[in-house]
């Protein structure tokens, strides 16, 4: 079974006899799950196992479920924000699904965002971290954090996805929970993402939830805007190249109903999608076959995301042009609050 049809099975939207087989196992699974990361966890409250503190602020970026949050633009945002305020900082990442002796997509994405931060791409963050130091910066940002407590942070930042928050509401590997919703108690911070595709009552519903464990002056509200097309030229266009335009697109990423939702939003009309697993490594014969599958379908053009324009590079698959949406993130709820809270970390140290 490929990603595509896993996501697809425990959101319910596969209702075959084997999806009704296989969904008992997996919510078995995730009682075993569950257990090792709550027992690792305690060792962790209690001070059993201690996490290695460095001399620097450091500041985690995580999710309460896998992938899909919008967590690579809110690096980006960080980073260029903390760089506009003369902080010399570094961003440390896992690396997840590198192929070896190469950055992940990730990596290549926040590169060419944020060129003047170091990023650092290693498994061990303790290691990345002392070399980071050692390289003059004042401040860690750690990407993909929450879980990894093995690196003491000054700040944990929980990104949470309005439109499907709690993961299909179970654990690995029956629903996206990497823990429960009691790990927000953690958060000194919460990012509540895609706000503008979510309606009000349900955006209410869930801050309500989010503030059984997080202040509500620890909350604050995101979206995402499309900015512009690139291509792997180089070249920018306008958003009014999509507007009104019959658009494939592909990706592989954590949230691909998110990307059908911005091509969308920036006037496209989806004649076709084909999703890949997160972080799929594309193939020229998967690229060539989404260039007939477009031109089938009647394309005027493909779009893909910039997470993915890394990965390949072809303008033109079929003869249609290729393009990936830039996407910025936007706090339209509590950025005061927010940035208030990021310059007092950065400042706990400093001044010692």
């Amino acid at each position: 079974m490929n990603e595509v049809d896993y996501l697809r099975m425990i959101s319910g939207a596969r209702r075959d006899w084997r999806a009704l087989c296989l969904k008992p196992c997996l919510r078995f699974l995730s009682l075993f799950y569950g257990a090792g990361v709550a027992v690792r966890n305690r060792l962790f409250d209690w001070r059993l196992k201690q996490p290695h503190s460095v001399s620097v602020p450091v500041i985690s970026l995580g999710n309460l479920t896998t992938g899909g949050t919008g967590k690579t633009p809110l690096v980006a945002y960080l980073s260029q924000w903390f760089h506009s305020q003369g902080v010399p900082l570094a961003l440390l990442s896992r690396g997840y699904r590198a192929l070896p002796g190469e950055a992940n997509d990730e990596k290549q994405l926040l590169d060419r965002l944020c060129p003047e931060v170091p990023h650092y791409q290693n498994p061990d963050r303790c290691a990345s971290a002392a070399r980071a130091i050692a390289a003059g910066a004042r401040l860690l940002i750690l990407d993909d954090g929450f879980q990894h407590r093995r690196l003491a942070r000054d700040l944990d930042i929980v990104l949470i996805d309005a439109v499907n928050p709690w993961g299909y509401g179970h654990l690995l590997p029956r629903g996206l929970l990497r823990e429960s919703k009691s790990g927000l108690k953690r958060a000194g911070f919460v990012l509540l993402t895609r706000v503008d595709q979510c309606d009000a009552a349900a955006l209410e519903r869930l801050t309500a939830e989010v503030k059984r464990f997080v202040p509500v002056e620890r909350i604050a509200q995101v979206r995402f805007c499309p900015q512009r097309l690139l291509n792997v030229a180089g070249e920018t266009r306008e958003l009014e190249e999509v507007v009104g335009k019959q658009v494939w697109g592909f990706c592989a990423i954590g949230n691909p109903e998110g990307f059908r939702q911005t091509i969308v939003d920036a006037g496209g009309q989806v004649c076709g999608m084909r999703v890949f697993a997160d972080h799929h490594h594309y193939t020229k014969d998967e690229l060539q076959e989404v260039g007939v599958q477009a031109e089938r379908a009647g394309a005027e053009l493909i779009l893909t995301t910039a997470k993915d324009l890394v990965k390949i590079s072809e303008q033109r698959l079929s003869g249609l042009p290729v393009w990936a949406v830039d996407i910025g993130a936007e706090l339209v709820q509590g950025r005061a609050a927010f940035e208030e809270i990021l310059q007092k970390t950065v400042e706990s140290k400093v001044d010692h």
